[in-house]
């Protein structure tokens, strides 16, 4: 069975940083896309970012020049620095992992999924 659990989240002042962690058990998944994802109060769930499994990564442009997504293949782990962040980045963050190398543009991608970590930026 496979486990995603996130770390790293917290409470940060504006224009701070945090980097996020998502570690994968029970499968490996270097040759896969994996990902991070959030979703805010009231909010529908929004993409992050994603790397594939040449680690070729795709950022959505509210993050673009701030979050950089990375991995760890020895580690099976998927990491997110976040920089510069602004209020409107707070909100629960998901890592997620697909049995496809490559990302087809949309969540539909992802099969396994953490339960989230929260980050809070404060002004």
């Amino acid at each position: 069975q496979v486990h995603m659990v996130e770390s790293g989240g917290g409470l940060v002042q504006a224009g701070g940083s945090l980097r996020l962690s998502c570690a994968a058990s029970g499968r490996t998944f270097s040759s896969n896309a994996m990902g991070w994802f959030r979703q805010a109060p009231g909010k529908e769930r929004e993409f992050v970012a994603a790397i594939v499994w040449n680690g070729g990564t795709y950022e959505a442009d509210s993050v673009k020049g701030r979050f950089t997504i990375s991995r760890d293949n020895a580690e099976n782990t998927v990491y997110l620095q976040m920089n510069s962040l602004k209020p409107e980045d707070t909100a629960v963050y998901y890592c997620a992992a697909s049995d496809s190398p490559i990302y087809r543009g949309s969540d539909t991608t992802f099969q396994y999924w953490g339960q989230g970590t929260q980050v809070t930026v404060s002004s």
